[in-house]
């Protein structure tokens, strides 16, 4: 816990050295979530740092999967201006609504990681159409709570309100910049993308 603590102090510092208004949330997960279910984009900062080619949720933007317009105006805000599909991360639970159930048993394994493409379902691309690609598959994470629990929350909370499984996905980096590493980085992208909200560690940063 002490391990913590240190972070969450440094967390803090790096907030008021930026004067950046921000509340200390008992519920990071929920409070996120009601962003999220208010069609907000949230850059989502938790823990250690994933290794691997993907975000897989502690370096993530996280927004909702209902509209396509969101892709071009986040690849704006982020300066990424080449084709970069938006891939969704989904309740393991509720997998199987979205994706083709050969597909599933193919990947199972490897779709924890974000690496594998999959056919979506009519489902799917009806209620969560900025995750398709055009040729009808998306690229998805599915999420148990023990793979990570705090961000298994955020999709559990946003399931509860919108009845949805799948949110959008993307690594939290402004275009040809590494993925954010520390706080300083996080809230130093936060700023230049003009996200709706910063969730790092507890604490919930809003866009004033």
């Amino acid at each position: 816990n002490q391990h913590m603590n240190s972070v969450a102090t440094k967390i803090e510092k790096e907030l008021n050295k930026n004067n950046l208004e921000f509340t200390k949330e008992e519920d990071i997960s929920k409070s996120v979530a009601n962003l999220l279910a208010q069609n907000k984009v949230i850059a989502f900062f938790q823990g250690r740092m994933e290794y691997g080619p993907r975000a897989l949720g502690n370096r993530s933007i996280l927004y909702p999967a209902t509209d396509p317009k969101v892709n071009n105006w986040l690849n704006k805000r982020l300066g990424r201006t080449e084709f970069m599909p938006f891939a969704p991360v989904t309740l393991l639970e509720r997998a199987s609504d979205c994706y083709l159930e050969e597909d599933l048993k193919k990947s199972y394994y490897t779709s924890q990681f974000m690496t594998i493409a999959m056919h979506v379902t009519d489902y799917m691309k009806n209620n969560m159409p900025a995750a398709v690609h055009v040729d009808g598959t998306a690229r998805p994470q599915l999420i148990s709570e023990e793979n990570n629990k705090v961000y298994y929350q955020v999709l559990k909370e946003y399931e509860n309100k919108t009845g949805l499984p799948s949110l959008i996905n993307t690594s939290f980096n402004m275009h040809g910049e590494p993925i954010v590493c520390s706080p300083k980085e996080a809230i130093k992208a936060f700023l230049l993308s003009n996200l709706d909200a910063l969730a790092i560690g507890n604490y919930l940063v809003k866009k004033t």
